[in-house]
């Protein structure tokens, strides 16, 4: 299946090379995307820049990096530059796009496959050591070869070339701008974040790795044993991970001084926008982050290929390029730096902060679920003498779910929900517990935390919160989700879970009530066995379960 589906997209991209290949002057965007998987670039053309596609760099030790470059016809001394850095599975003609638009305003533009993709040397080196090198030399390269300002040097890149330009930036102070899209923070915590392994996105990227690139085995190998939860293995996997997380070189990118721009979606179940945001919190440079509904990469991809959506993100980031290596003062010097759209509203609102001062912490306890009555949300703990539990089995998925992998948080984007009827869960194999009705808008913004106890029948255990907004009918449309893994537990013992649910921004209406529901089971994460098991959520006088809600 795989290799039709390959062969079919062979075809679209030999479709480059025909006139339909172009709309207006440029590029239809679909085959525009296709190039930069394929390697098949066909540049556009213009009287205001010169192309070059056979540039090939030579890194540290030795091997090939493939690159092309655009250069502005009229240049009046040195000119501001800019280097691209591909996405996993795609090379250096993924930018063909945005690199004509700079270079039409001045910027000389080079992108490069980084090693192991398209025709570049090497084994991919997941933004390891080695791709940290190769980009301090595609910089010596650029200064060294053309007229660039070395005052006035900008990086930028989708996901994989976000967390490289990043790593980039922290390891060379020539960089005086970045813009980091669908970025990581903490690499450990995309792979493996509360013990949990992101399988549905593991899978496919390492699929994709496999099939369009000369991957490192040690990627494999350490995908497999975080799936098998490995236990001896995972230490020196975490320490690989470090290595290539952002956000453990803070003080470097606070020292070097780049300004960093960075954009994410709510729904990136790789990337998932907490550990970013923890990055964003800790950066005393010029900073600026975008928060909008959408999964990984799409909210920068989406409206370029479709049309669809506001093209927010390359906006802001010629924008703040504009500002940080031209010195032109753009609409971005003057907004709040931390900008979220409300899910499925038209509406930005802007902070100064992250986490944001204004928001207040509405807690909620949990109170157990009765013969004849849901468990219910309440404004107080449980304080009865006498103990109770509710129970639920794993062997069955229930009808709580983060929804489909990619295509449901893709749909978010386009204000499709996702939705689930609580009144229809099992009490069999899920709990869900319930507020009042509201009696005003409820405006959530940040990251809602869990924090239960619970007592498993088994030495490992998978626990999956789910947020829900539900109206009078029953009916819930999913504002967030977590997941916290145990792969030792203490069966038979009561221990605490306590995690945090992915940021989200989101106004749950008046009228509605907010439901917390449990299971053990979700398309997204590997599960910890394949054997079912009982879990029991204790509630008992001076050991509350609660639900943390951040709210304005």
């Amino acid at each position: 299946m795989f290799k039709k589906l390959l062969l079919l997209l062979s075809m679209s991209a030999l479709m480059l090379s025909s006139p339909l290949a172009y709309s207006e002057g440029r590029l239809i965007p679909i085959l525009n995307f296709a190039s930069g998987i394929f390697n098949q670039g066909v540049f556009p053309e213009s009287d205001a820049f010169t192309t070059d596609d056979d540039i090939v760099i030579t890194a540290s030790d030795g091997i090939s990096l493939s690159a092309n470059i655009f250069v502005p016809t009229e240049l009046n001394g040195l000119a501001p530059a800019i280097i691209f850095i591909n996405s996993w599975a795609m090379t250096e003609y993924q930018y063909l796009e945005q690199a004509e638009d700079l270079a039409k305003e001045g910027y000389i533009v080079l992108s490069y496959a980084s090693r192991g993709w398209g025709t570049s040397g090497g084994l991919v080196d997941t933004a390891g050591p080695k791709d940290v090198d190769d980009f301090s030399r595609v910089v010596d390269y650029l200064i060294a070869n053309y007229p660039v300002d070395p005052s006035a040097l900008g990086t930028a890149g989708i996901s994989y070339g976000a967390g490289i330009s990043l790593l980039g930036a922290a390891a060379d102070d020539r960089i005086s701008a970045v813009s980091a899209m669908s970025a990581w923070g903490d690499l450990g915590d995309a792979l493996y974040g509360e013990k949990t392994p992101r399988r549905a996105w593991g899978e496919f990227l390492t699929l994709l790795g496999d099939l369009l690139a000369k991957p490192d085995p040690i990627l494999n190998q350490h995908w497999d044993d975080l799936k098998k939860q490995n236990l001896a293995a995972i230490p020196a996997i975490l320490d690989w991970a470090a290595i290539r997380s952002p956000i453990n070189y803070i003080d470097q990118l606070n020292a070097n001084g780049a300004a960093i721009y960075l954009g994410k979606a709510y729904g990136d179940n790789l990337f998932q926008p907490n550990t970013i945001l923890d990055l964003f919190s800790q950066l005393t440079v010029p900073k600026h982050i975008d928060l909008l509904p959408g999964t990984h990469a799409s909210a920068e991809v989406l409206p370029s290929l479709t049309g669809i959506g506001d093209n927010l993100m390359w906006n802001n980031t010629y924008q703040w390029f504009d500002l940080h290596l031209k010195g032109k003062q753009t609409d971005i010097a003057s907004a709040k730096p931390v900008q979220m759209k409300v899910k499925f509203t038209d509406k930005f609102e802007g902070f100064d902060e992250f986490p944001i001062a204004e928001v207040q912490n509405t807690r909620y306890f949990l109170h157990p679920r009765k013969l004849f009555d849901s468990g219910d949300l309440e404004t107080y703990e449980y304080s009865k003498w006498r103990s109770r539990k509710n129970s639920y089995h794993t062997q069955l998925d229930s009808l709580f779910t983060s929804g489909v992998p990619l295509f449901s948080e893709l749909l978010g984007q386009l204000d499709v929900p996702v939705i689930a009827s609580v009144p229809l869960s099992s009490p069999l194999n899920s709990l869900y517990y319930n507020s009042a009705s509201l009696t005003e808008t409820m405006q959530i913004r940040g990251t809602p935390s869990v924090s239960v106890q619970v007592k498993p029948h088994a030495d490992t255990i998978q626990v999956m919160a789910y947020l829900y907004d539900m109206s009078a009918s029953g009916l819930a449309t999913l504002i967030t989700h977590g997941a916290k893994t145990l792969p030792v537990a203490q069966k038979g013992k009561k221990q605490r879970l306590t995690f945090d649910m992915t940021t989200i921004a989101y106004n749950v209406p008046a009228g509605h009530k907010v439901v917390l529901a449990l299971d053990s089971q979700d398309i997204e994460y590997e599960p910890t066995t394949k054997k079912g098991y009982v879990i029991d959520l204790e509630f008992q006088r001076g050991a509350p379960s609660d639900l943390v809600i951040p709210t304005l």
